[in-house]
């Protein structure tokens, strides 16, 4: 065999041939990388991991209809959503992410369960996708309990409606309005059977935000769903639809829960404490003039008063505190010049309301979740 005339063009020739070997096995390379990142999943309950750190869930529970979504490092997408239920019962599914523990299925290194006396912030951020078509609703589920159970069902489950299409709504009544996180929300609260919830609902779509899941534990301490010695078991973000919801998806999803709030007199501690309640009241009208005792042995260093008005009652400006809502459960926070209350001290707040009917007074009052004598 003669050797070659062109050995350089033989040369690019096999240069040419590498190359193209390399780009091909790039190609797979880059395509079983891609079909690594994003998993598709459509068993009842069938989950996976990301970034190592949060669980992503199919959760198809209501229906024998199939669910599938398709899971990036990122969130998720449901990619189809047969079937529908009525909507004026329980939805098809909560496909959603989350970090802590749903039925003994825990998130890798997660420190949830915590109680909550010993939570200083817990801050969250979620992306949302919408679509048209469906009827559904975008939800955080915030989960509570007495114990730091990793498996069933908990007590208290708080909802934060980013977002509702079609004739849903939560569980239970409408029972006021709060502002939480610097946003106004409708609030429900009522039982489903198996656990309360208190819902929070957006008057308007939301489709990102960053928050503190606590501002909104705060609100069931402070109404009575929970008490600051219970269990923060998850934190989840996903969506609840009755009617299809393919192309719905969590874009992306993060939650810290930071430990180290157990501070004697923080915010989230209870506090020994009296109220005092004066009135000054006309036809129609009236004042409150609150003073708060602290008459246990510790500092408290941040304060959030909570009572119910009767029924008729709506506050209509307030000084000294911001007050959540105007009617119904109420939670009163205090302002930057008076969040210290010294053991033996006391600081005082008021509002201006309007009545009707007979006018009473609220039956009882709760300082960071602990009930408070009246003076």
């Amino acid at each position: 065999m003669q050797p070659s005339r062109h050995p350089v063009r033989r040369m690019r020739a096999l240069c040419g041939a590498l190359l193209t070997t390399l780009v091909a096995l790039a190609a797979l390379l880059t395509g079983a990388a891609a079909s690594q990142a994003d998993t598709t999943i459509c068993e009842e309950f069938g989950s996976t991991t990301i970034q190592g750190r949060y669980v992503v869930q199919n959760n198809r529970w209501g229906t024998s209809a199939t669910q599938c979504i398709s899971v990036t490092n990122s969130g998720f997408r449901i990619v189809q959503a047969d079937g529908s239920v009525p909507t004026n019962g329980a939805p098809k599914s909560y496909p959603s992410v989350f970090n802590g523990c749903h039925y003994t299925n825990c998130s890798p290194g997660t420190n949830l369960p915590a109680q909550l006396s010993s939570i200083s912030s817990a801050p969250s951020g979620i992306s949302y996708s919408y679509v048209s078509g469906a009827v559904y609703d975008a939800a955080y589920d915030v989960w509570l309990d007495p114990t730091p159970r990793t498996d069933g069902v908990n007590r208290t489950e708080i909802m934060i409606w980013f977002n509702r299409v079609g004739s849903v709504q939560p569980v239970g009544s409408a029972v006021g309005s709060a502002t939480v996180g610097g946003r106004q929300w409708q609030v429900w609260s009522g039982n489903n059977g198996g656990n309360d919830v208190l819902s929070f609902v957006a008057p308007s779509a939301i489709d990102s935000w960053n928050f503190d899941v606590m501002d909104f534990v705060r609100q069931a301490v402070s109404r009575g769903l929970a008490q600051n010695n219970w269990y923060l078991t998850s934190i989840q973000a996903g969506f609840e639809p009755w009617q299809n919801g393919a192309g719905l998806a969590v874009n992306s999803f993060s939650s810290t829960v930071n430990l180290g709030g157990g501070t004697p007199g923080g915010p989230g501690t209870p506090a020994a404490c009296k109220v005092s309640y004066g009135t000054s009241v006309w036809q129609d009208g009236f004042t409150a003039d609150v003073t708060v005792s602290n008459t246990g042995s510790s500092p408290v260093n941040g304060w959030n008063l909570a009572f119910t008005l009767p029924s008729g009652q709506r506050i209509t400006n307030a000084w000294n505190a911001t007050v959540s809502s105007s009617t119904g459960a109420v939670t009163a926070t205090n302002a930057a010049h008076n969040a210290s209350i010294a053991p033996g001290g006391q600081v005082s707040f008021g509002f201006q309301g309007s009545y009707s009917g007979s006018f009473v007074r609220p039956a009882a009052f709760s300082l960071n979740g602990t009930a408070c004598a009246s003076a």
